[in-house]
């Protein structure tokens, strides 16, 4: 049975578990900062907002992530230095106005109502037992959304793209990459999934 708790919930004490799912999840796209999770868990741990986060827990420990966010909610706060400090001046500021320009500002469409989730990941030894699916359903759940959208997959991310298709969303954007062949992908989707504003009443009985 798996467990969904929210970071802050969590506490501090799981705050670096939780950083290091998120680093070894998308650690393809920060090797521009460095390889090494380990030092990105370093620079990155203090940054990360724990209660946009709701986190899986299989017997305690993080199996899966995934952020929620509202209007002009905000995932990250980085310090300077402390990316500095562990990325060195070329790569931690390098990192820091990356983060800040990319992860960072409201969307054009932020609005009350619409929650935008992001950064999905399960850990390796988790993916393919449900452990998105738990996750995603649990998102789904919260109460006071009606519109959840999901912004800038990528087109080759095929098993996170039939996984929101299975849970309701549908592509709604789709936007085309500079230098694909060097991105490894061509296209960022983003999808979108509208539910009843109110529930449906119990469908009456023929004749």
């Amino acid at each position: 049975m798996y467990v969904v708790e929210r970071g802050d919930v969590l506490g501090e004490g799981y705050r670096r578990r939780i950083t290091e799912v998120y680093v070894r999840s998308f650690a393809e796209d920060f090797v521009a900062f460095s390889r090494d999770t380990d030092k990105l868990a370093d620079a990155f741990e203090h940054m990360l907002l724990l209660e946009r986060f709701y986190i899986v827990l299989v017997d305690g420990e993080p199996a899966g992530l995934a952020s929620l966010t509202e209007g002009d909610q905000q995932l990250f706060a980085p310090r300077w230095p402390e990316l500095r400090r562990h990325l060195g001046l070329v790569r931690g500021l390098l990192g820091y106005l990356v983060i800040r320009s990319w992860f960072m500002g409201a969307s054009d469409d932020a609005r009350p109502g619409r929650a935008e989730i992001g950064f999905v990941a399960t850990e390796p030894a988790y993916q393919g037992r449900g452990v998105g699916t738990a996750l995603l359903r649990h998102l789904l759940a919260q109460p006071g959304y009606r519109e959840y959208v999901l912004e800038d997959i990528k087109d080759t991310n095929v098993p996170a793209l039939a996984l929101y298709t299975k849970l309701g969303f549908a592509v709604h954007k789709r936007r085309t990459v500079r230098y694909a062949k060097r991105a490894g992908f061509s296209e960022l989707v983003s999808m979108r999934l509208v539910q009843d504003a109110e529930p449906r009443p119990p469908a009456g009985r023929a004749g």
